[in-house]
């Protein structure tokens, strides 16, 4: 049944007068440079509050081969992170309330250039709302918040009544694989709520993605004779033809795909990297991309990774020399399925009042063309899969940052939602 009023009235007020503390906790997460690889200090750090906190704690690394037989399990390449997941289990006196997962990731994507940013992208600043840092949007921002909710609920003298798992994985930014060790791990609940940063808004449904690689061959000579070579770097691009050819015919099927339809560009192909040659009076006797590329939900990833060969193949039957010496294509990271969040479910129906008390507006949903670990829990577990997170700008940009007021907003809906879904009993000592 719907939270108390009075009760509801206390856990904002706690959150409010803690939120300079959560803030700070933020900024603490967002000094960790922690990129693909290097996330183990701030692992530490995530795992030494969990324990302040009195929570039964869990430190494990990933297990490829259990990850290579699941249907959802991404590549583990050399790239992939070693860094640990770290687990953190508040366990009630009594289990009268429903249980939860509450997940974030501390890895972030890499800052780019320093010169292109306002400040340094980890040394975490404040102008006006905004809160800049690389990685504070998306998303230790919500990191934090998950902790604020307990310490918000602390100072009611109150605690949930069920179990919450609180979960800080690595390898959201580029395989998914994090969560689904989790889900492989064998922690479970009746839901699961990732603060993402989604504007103020529930992810209706988001795609897929695929990473892959493809590898060009050339034939050096010097470059005074260059009409007698293969220019490998020149070559890629009748690839990159065929490979943007293939995201048009995708995203012009997305009426076929429910929540899709009004989306302006569903599938959506990134050429991420490029490298190529070895001199510049040599003709390159060898190119690379790295790309990413999306698929709607209800697809396997290997539908799209036969279309990724058929294409680069294509490419290379027009050309005389690829003809004879054929691309190579390999898939590097994300192999992962879509979904969509089915509405009706209670678990939305506690947030969405939650979202209405802390902000006075009704909740909105969101369709996003890009890769959420909620997909584990949506099609592994059964169980609601709920994304929700602050108003953010410039996620894997430069200059990232996110609006503290909705912070605020987000983390006393996150704090509602929790005290509801899972009930409250008196702290314990």
């Amino acid at each position: 049944m719907p939270l108390d009023p009075a009760l509801a009235a206390r856990i904002v007020a706690a959150m409010d007068a803690g939120f300079d503390r959560q803030l700070a906790f933020t900024a603490d997460l967002v000094r960790f440079a922690s990129t693909r690889g290097r996330e183990h200090t701030c692992q530490d750090f995530v795992l030494a509050e969990m324990t302040r906190r009195g929570w039964a704690t869990e430190r494990f690394a990933m297990e490829p081969e259990a990850l290579a037989r699941h249907p959802g399990g991404s590549p583990v390449t050399a790239e992939h992170s070693d860094a640990p997941i770290v687990v953190g289990i508040h366990r009630p006196r009594d289990e009268t309330g429903r249980t939860l997962i509450l997940q974030s990731h501390v890895d972030v994507v890499p800052a780019g250039p320093r010169e292109l940013w306002s400040r340094d992208p980890f040394a975490p600043h404040v102008e006006g709302d905004w809160f800049y840092g690389r990685g504070g949007a998306d998303m230790k921002a919500g990191h934090a918040a998950m902790f604020a909710v307990f310490d918000a609920l602390a100072a009611c003298g109150l605690q949930p009544a069920a179990t919450v798992t609180v979960q800080s994985v690595v390898e959201e930014e580029s395989t998914g694989n994090g969560a689904l060790q989790c889900h492989l791990r064998g922690y479970k609940a009746d839901a699961v709520l990732i603060p993402e940063p989604e504007d103020e808004k529930i992810i209706r449904a988001n795609t897929g993605v695929v990473w892959f690689r493809v590898e060009v061959a050339g034939l050096p000579v010097h470059v005074s004779e260059a009409g007698n070579g293969q220019n490998a770097i020149e070559a890629i691009h009748g690839v990159i033809r065929a490979l943007r050819e293939l995201e048009a015919r995708w995203n012009a099927r997305k009426g076929e795909f429910p929540h899709f339809e009004d989306v302006d560009h569903p599938i959506n192909l990134n050429i991420g990297m490029i490298e190529g040659g070895d001199w510049a009076s040599s003709v390159p006797a060898w190119c690379a991309i790295d790309c990413r590329i999306a698929i709607y939900p209800g697809e396997r990833p290997e539908t799209m990774t036969r279309a990724i060969e058929d294409a680069v193949s294509a490419a290379a039957r027009g050309d005389r020399f690829l003809a004879n010496n054929p691309p190579r294509v390999s898939f590097t990271g994300f192999t992962t399925e879509g979904y969509v969040l089915e509405p009706g479910s209670e678990a939305e129906a506690v947030l969405a009042r939650a979202h209405e008390t802390a902000t006075g507006e009704k909740l909105r949903d969101l369709v996003t063309p890009g890769y959420l670990d909620t997909r584990v829990y949506a099609l592994y577990d059964r169980i609601p899969a709920l994304c929700y997170g602050p108003i953010s700008e410039n996620i894997h940009g430069f200059d990232e940052r996110f609006s503290i007021a909705s912070m605020r907003r987000v983390t006393r809906a996150m704090a509602l939602f929790v005290a509801e879904w899972c009930g409250t009993e008196p702290l314990s000592a």
